[in-house]
């Protein structure tokens, strides 16, 4: 017996996403704390000021966050910046360029 049309959880996973990249308006500096639907450890905090903690923050807002969280914790500029080197499923990354094209240009550059 053969299975057609199966549907893959990762077919499923919503992906929120802002209206507009001009509303994320995230901290420069400082120290975050994210819930626990975006990062589940004991001590879910990062520090703005160390590169790795960022980059790790911003795959997991993107994939994760609520269009609040988003808001909230990302900076359009930086999203901009580490966009290209940023390890998202791909059906994430192919909702965020269709809405935001710019990203797609970014990554190609």
């Amino acid at each position: 017996m053969s299975v057609t049309g199966r549907v893959r959880y990762e077919s499923t996973i919503p992906y929120d996403l802002p209206a507009s990249l001009d509303e994320l308006r995230g901290p420069e500096s400082g120290v975050v704390e994210v819930g626990a639907h975006i990062d589940t450890s004991p001590r879910p905090f990062y520090d703005l000021t160390d590169a790795d903690q960022v980059w790790v923050l911003y795959t997991r807002v993107v994939r994760d966050g609520t269009i609040a969280d988003q808001r909230s914790l990302l900076r359009h500029d930086w999203l901009l910046r580490l966009w290209p080197s940023l390890i998202l499923p791909v059906r994430c990354r192919s909702e965020w360029e269709q809405a935001f094209p710019i990203l797609a240009a970014q990554r190609a550059t």
